[in-house]
């Protein structure tokens, strides 16, 4: 009934799409109710209906697509990644420094854990959209800083994050 790619691009906008029919609900309630209770339910279902807007925009915009190599799951702040060459698990709370290396086909993730080999997960690996939640909790992340540098069509890597813990032992000749 609806064509593949506009059924692809719901998909992916899914969650804008609910925050923004939140907050439709809310602000019908809040300015075309006539007052009363609802009418002051209503601005707080505005705000909610906002909040969720605005993480479905982010969320939208961090999905890459799908059909990529591997899968990723994700259990207690453990990342795994089952690739067909590749494959690892790293700890969110070991995490040193989190890079995207644009310059692969299809672009990766690089976790890097002390003592550990960089872990390279494709953007587009099955359940790789679940690791937006996973990296929101990283201490001092630049949400919006990590979703600009994936659009950006360089072939380079770049550091989206590094532990404060690790920042300071960097060792360097001068």
């Amino acid at each position: 009934m609806i064509r593949p790619g506009a059924q692809k691009e719901l998909r992916r906008w899914r969650d804008a799409i609910a925050g923004a029919g939140v907050l439709a609900l809310g602000l019908y309630w809040a300015f075309l109710t006539g007052g009363g209770l609802l009418h002051w339910i209503g601005y707080v279902v505005c705000l909610c209906g906002l909040a969720l807007l605005v993480a479905g925009i982010q969320r939208a915009r961090f999905r890459q697509g799908e059909g990529g190599p591997g899968v990723v799951e994700i259990n207690e702040r453990r990342i795994g990644y089952f690739g067909p060459l590749t494959g690892g698990i790293v700890d969110l709370d070991d995490l040193d420094a989190l890079s995207i290396d644009r310059g692969e086909k299809p672009p990766h993730w690089v976790l890097v854990q002390k003592g550990q080999p960089p872990l390279h997960i494709p953007l587009t690996a099955q359940g790789a959209e679940s690791l937006f939640d996973s990296f929101a909790t990283l201490p001092g992340i630049r949400t919006e800083h990590m979703l600009r540098e994936m659009r950006e069509p360089k072939r380079d890597i770049v550091v989206i994050w590094r532990s404060a813990a690790r920042v300071n032992t960097i060792r360097r000749l001068h």
